[in-house]
C-alpha cells in the first residue's frame, strides 16, 4: 500500500514474507497466490506491498535465469503485489523447526554474508515497480555478539565499505537506488540504537542506515523520539522500519505472569528477554533462561523479543509494546516530514504462537496478517498520510 505525506513523500507499507518462508522459487511463487493475494483481497486495495525474504538459492536462481525473474515477476503483477523492500536477514533455514542462533550466520565478517547482501540489491534494482527509483534490503546488526572483537569488526566495516561501492555502481547502472539497513536486535553486536552509531557513521555516504525493529527497540527499553533524535544528530538515516510489537510483562514477580510468559516459550526462534533496573539493561539470549533462573531483576517490568500480532495482544496478565510503535510512527511520520519511507509490518510469530493464539488454517492467518495491516494503514492515516489509489 502506498500513502502520501502532507510534505508530498510516497510511504510505502508491506508486510514480510518470512511468515510463510518457502527455500526455493517454486515455493515462492507458490506463497504469493496462497497467502499475499489472499491478504490483499481482504484489505480491499488494487495494490499491495510485500517485504520479501528471499534464501539465497532462490535469490541465486533469480539472478542467473532471466525466464525466473520473468516469472516472479509475471505472478507479481496477477497477485496485484509490489516489492520496493528484501529482507536480507535470514540467509536460509528460516523455515526451520530450529532456527535460534542459526539466523545470525553467515554474520559480516563472512564473504558469503557480502555476496548474497549484493545479489539481493541486483535482484530487487530489477523488481522495483517503474515509477519507484529506490528500494531497500534490511540486514543483520554485524553479527551475534560472542566472539565478535575489534579485528571481527574491522573485518565487517570492509564488507560494508564494499558493499556500499557496489550499491553505489548498481545505480550508475541501474538508476535505482539500493540502500542498505542494519538491524539492530538484542544479544547482538549492534543491540540498540546506541550500537549503531559507530559502525554506521564510519561508513562513507549515506548508502547504509539503519532498519529500526520497533519490536527490538522496545525489548531494549529504548525511547523511540531519544533514539531518533540521536540518530538524526549523528547523520544515520533510517531508510527502513519494521512495525512489530514485543511481549511485555508488568511484574514477573507474579506466579500467573510467569506461567503465562511460559507458554511464549517455544524451541524454534530466540526469544531474548531483557529488564532495565536503574538506568541497567539486563539481558538472556532466551525467554526460558529468564523463567528458569535469577539472570534478570523481577522487581521491574520485562520483554521478551516475541513478535506479537499488532491487532491482537497476548492476553492478561501480558500485553504487548504496540506503544511503542504508536510513538515511533509518531516521531517518524507524524512532524512536517517524513524520515522514513519504508514501512514493513513483521511478525513472522505466528505460527509459534501459544496453541490457542495460533491460526489453525491459511484462511485464519490471511484475516489475522490482514488486520495487522489494517491496523498499521490507521496508524499512518490517523498521523495525516492519504492512502493512494
Amino acid at each position: 500500500m502506498r500513502f502520501l505525506h502532507p510534505d508530498g513523500t510516497t510511504v510505502h507499507l508491506a508486510y514480510c514474507t518470512n511468515v510463510h518462508p518457502a527455500e526455493t522459487l517454486d515455493g515462492v511463487v507458490a506463497q504469493l497466490s496462497a497467502h499475499c493475494g489472499p491478504v490483499r483481497r481482504r484489505l480491499g486495495v488494487e495494490r499491495l506491498g510485500i517485504g520479501l525474504w528471499l534464501a539465497r538459492d532462490a535469490v541465486r536462481v533469480l539472478n542467473a535465469e532471466p525466464a525466473a525473474l520473468r516469472r516472479l515477476r509475471t505472478e507479481l503483477d496477477r497477485c496485484g503485489l509490489e516489492v520496493v523492500t528484501l529482507n536480507g536477514f535470514p540467509y536460509q533455514g528460516f523455515g526451520a523447526e530450529q532456527v535460534k542462533y542459526r539466523v545470525y550466520r553467515p554474520d559480516w565478517t563472512d564473504p558469503r554474508r557480502l555476496e548474497h547482501t549484493a545479489d539481493l540489491a541486483r535482484l530487487l534494482a530489477r523488481l522495483l515497480p517503474p515509477d519507484v527509483t529506490e528500494g531497500t534490503v534490511s540486514t543483520l546488526p554485524l553479527a551475534w555478539r560472542t566472539g565478535f572483537d575489534e579485528a571481527a569488526a574491522a573485518s565487517a566495516h570492509t564488507a560494508l565499505t564494499e558493499l556500499a561501492r557496489r550499491l553505489d555502481r548498481l545505480e550508475q547502472e541501474s538508476g535505482r537506488s539500493i540502500r542498505l539497513a542494519l538491524e539492530p536486535e538484542p544479544g547482538c553486536a549492534v543491540e540498540t540504537t546506541t550500537d549503531a552509531l559507530a559502525p554506521l557513521t564510519a561508513l562513507p555516504g549515506h548508502r547504509i542506515g539503519l532498519c529500526l525493529d520497533t519490536c527490538h527497540l522496545a525489548t531494549s527499553f529504548e525511547e523511540p523520539r531519544t533514539a531518533l533524535a540521536n540518530l538524526a544528530r549523528a547523520g544515520v538515516p533510517v531508510p527502513k522500519v519494521q512495525l512489530s510489537a514485543a511481549l511485555h510483562a508488568q511484574d514477573p514477580r507474579d506466579p500467573a505472569v510467569r506461567a503465562a510468559l511460559a507458554a511464549f516459550d517455544e524451541p524454534r526462534f530466540l526469544h531474548q528477554t531483557r529488564a532495565r533496573a536503574d538506568g541497567v539493561l539486563h539481558g538472556t539470549d532466551d525467554l526460558g533462561q529468564a523463567l528458569s533462573g535469577n539472570a534478570l531483576p523481577d522487581t521491574v517490568p520485562w520483554r521478551a523479543h516475541f513478535h506479537v500480532p499488532l491487532h491482537q495482544p497476548p492476553a492478561p496478565p501480558l500485553t504487548s509494546t504496540l506503544g511503542v510503535l504508536r510513538e515511533t510512527l509518531a516521531a517518524l511520520v507524524g512532524g512536517p516530514t517524513a524520515v522514513s519511507r519504508h514501512f514493513e509490518v513483521e511478525t513472522y510469530t505466528w505460527q509459534a504462537l501459544p496453541v490457542a493464539a495460533r491460526p489453525a488454517t491459511d484462511a485464519q492467518l490471511a484475516d489475522g496478517i490482514a488486520a495487522e495491516l489494517g491496523l498499521a494503514r490507521d496508524l499512518l492515516t490517523d498521523l495525516g498520510l492519504k492512502e493512494q489509489p
